[in-house]
């Protein structure tokens, strides 16, 4: 198919708007000196706790967002478009909002959190809340993702196990797993970009604790005016793992398709 002379025009204008800063932040990076701003201690805290978190953050996602993404796929009935709903709002709400909204509720003075800090459970200003805000934020990328691609799928497969005497969870885990198994490894890329990038969410509930909420987008913020080649060290790194993720994410969705 031909493509018209001119829609080269903003198509270079959407490349260059892209490209130019990331050069901008590639050139202005202090090579030499990485090693070293890399291994200073706040660079290990918040890249280690980002990594950390991340990992605990992902793994929730993809144990409560597959199946859900299933119940979407295959329900029917006016809940589910309120489901899905509910489910894409995260998405496009604003972080410092989320960061309210999960503040509010399981804070030590929020509708949850009040009961729980009776029985010694804090959440709100700790590690686990920055894997509550990653969870919050990231499990929309996995749900919307994956229902697309069971929908896409059909359910021919499902309903030959099931003809053969297959109950509902084996048929999940022998049939429908395999199949959708791109479309999972996507989903939980993406997810996990979405968790590593996190920032005003996590600020606003977990708070900027060297070591113990400091994530590495926070990091970034708080060194940008007093450290700014630590803060551009931080950022190549999040930077080039962002773009791995999102490649291999690509990779996968093109196996899929």
């Amino acid at each position: 198919m031909s493509i018209p002379r001119w829609a080269w025009v903003p198509f270079g204008v959407a490349l260059a708007l892209l490209a130019v800063p990331i050069l901008g932040l590639l050139v202005r990076a202090p090579w030499t000196r990485l090693p070293e701003l890399l291994t200073s201690e706040r660079a290990l805290d918040a890249l280690g706790l980002s990594l950390a978190s991340c990992v605990v953050s992902t793994l929730l996602v993809l144990i409560i967002g597959t199946p859900t993404a299933l119940v979407l796929a295959r329900s029917t009935g006016r809940w589910t478009g309120w489901v899905r709903t509910l489910v894409t709002v995260p998405m496009v709400l604003p972080p410092v909002v989320a960061g309210l909204a999960l503040l509010t509720t399981l804070g030590r003075r929020g509708l949850l959190g009040q009961h729980l800090s009776v029985v010694g459970i804090e959440i709100g200003f700790t590690t686990a809340a920055v894997v509550v805000a990653q969870t919050f934020v990231a499990l929309p990328f996995l749900v919307v993702s994956l229902e697309g691609a069971i929908r896409t799928a059909g359910g021919d497969y499902e309903r030959a196990a099931a003809h053969l005497g297959a109950s509902p969870t084996r048929t999940f885990l022998t049939v429908t797993m395999p199949v959708l198994a791109p479309a999972v490894a996507s989903g939980t890329a993406l997810a996990f970009a979405r968790a590593l990038g996190e920032f005003g969410a996590t600020l606003t509930f977990a708070g900027s604790l060297q070591g113990v909420t400091r994530t590495l987008p926070l990091e970034i913020y708080l060194l940008r005016e007093t450290d700014t080649d630590l803060a551009l060290a931080l950022a190549v790194v999040l930077l080039a793992v962002a773009a791995v993720i999102v490649g291999l994410s690509q990779r996968l969705r093109g196996s899929h398709g």
